[in-house]
């Protein structure tokens, strides 16, 4: 017979203190980090859920017309809808806590935080998703919110009226466009590639506004300001003459790296720097997981990385049945 749930306590150590060992601890709070929560939950299984927020890349969404049950969802109505969910169970969580490393000591893993708190569990599931890729160029890092934004959704609002530059050839920068073009009186569309790899529906659209005026094959140099944005510097990777676009506003939308660092030294990652796993989200390490868009697992979709979840704390519970 298949027992439900595994036995949380507490080990003693040397010192005579006691410290709680969590059964699994799950690492991001996104959609794959939420549902393996609700599904450890509903193992019994004793669960730490350590995020910097709850949501991850949906916070960003502005429209979800792709998970099932709804036709059209809120990015961060479908957020809510998940908290909701987590709240029903008793699962620890240290929100606004970020992992600065994990390792194994023995059977049981360590996670450190960089608030300097440490958790200890027999199992560990890796779902902290992927953050924005820099550009990595003079002026970038020292305008962030002051004109530099990875967030059209957070902040085109504040570039009414204002003349800006998107950077990215893909969905998400399209997308960002065509989000300013409803309040921008300019922008300008910049990628190294020769040609775009946005969706053709999102082609067509740009290809209809006036507004959009498109530097395919052209590299960000500097970006220039004092105390905001005033200027972009782009050069034609052919060798061309370098320009410089007058823009109040930079929204760099070049795709995501995971956020996999503070396990590099102790799992198995591949060329993309995604925890590499099989089928059943094991790792190369027994007893560590990973879920979503982290993991090497293609296509990074919201109902997949939920999906994922659920299937990595199923094999998560399994295994703790094993080393009973």
């Amino acid at each position: 017979m298949e027992l439900d749930f595994i036995l949380s306590k507490e080990e003693e150590k040397p010192t005579g203190k006691t410290e709680l060992i969590y059964d699994l601890v799950i690492i991001g709070g996104g959609p794959a980090g939420m549902t393996a929560a609700v599904y450890a939950a509903r193992k019994r299984l004793k669960t730490l859920l350590i995020t910097k927020d709850l949501g991850g890349q949906v916070l960003w969404t502005a429209e979800v017309e792709n998970y099932m049950g709804y036709q059209y969802i809120e990015g961060r109505q479908l957020v809510n809808k998940f908290k909701e969910q987590v709240r029903h169970f008793p699962i620890d969580q240290e929100i606004g806590e970020e992992v600065e490393k994990l390792s194994k000591e023995g059977e049981i893993f360590s996670i450190l935080t960089r608030g300097g708190k440490k958790f200890r569990g027999k199992t560990v599931i890796i779902a902290s998703g992927k953050k924005s890729r820099s550009l990595n160029v003079s002026g970038e890092k020292r305008l962030i919110g002051r004109g530099v934004s990875y967030c059209s959704i957070c902040d085109a609002p504040f570039f009414e009226g204002k003349e800006v530059a998107v950077i990215g050839g893909g969905n998400s920068a399209f997308e960002a466009a065509l989000d300013l073009v409803k309040i921008a009186p300019k922008i300008y569309l910049i990628d190294i590639a020769s040609s775009w790899s946005a969706d053709p529906v999102l082609l067509e659209q740009i290809e209809k506004e006036k507004k959009v005026t498109s530097f395919p094959r052209h590299k960000v140099k500097e970006i220039k300001g004092d105390d905001r944005v005033e200027s972009i510097t782009i050069e034609p990777l052919d060798g061309g003459q370098i320009k410089s676009l007058s823009v109040q506003g930079v929204f760099i939308e070049i795709g995501l790296v995971p956020n996999s660092e503070f396990a590099a030294s102790l799992v198995k990652l591949n060329q993309a720097g995604e925890v590499a796993v099989d089928c059943s989200n094991h790792t190369s390490i027994p007893g560590l997981f990973a879920a979503g868009d982290v993991s090497s697992v293609p296509e990074k979709q919201i109902i997949i990385a939920a999906g994922e979840g659920a299937k990595a704390t199923l094999t998560a519970h399994q295994y703790l049945l094993r080393s009973r």
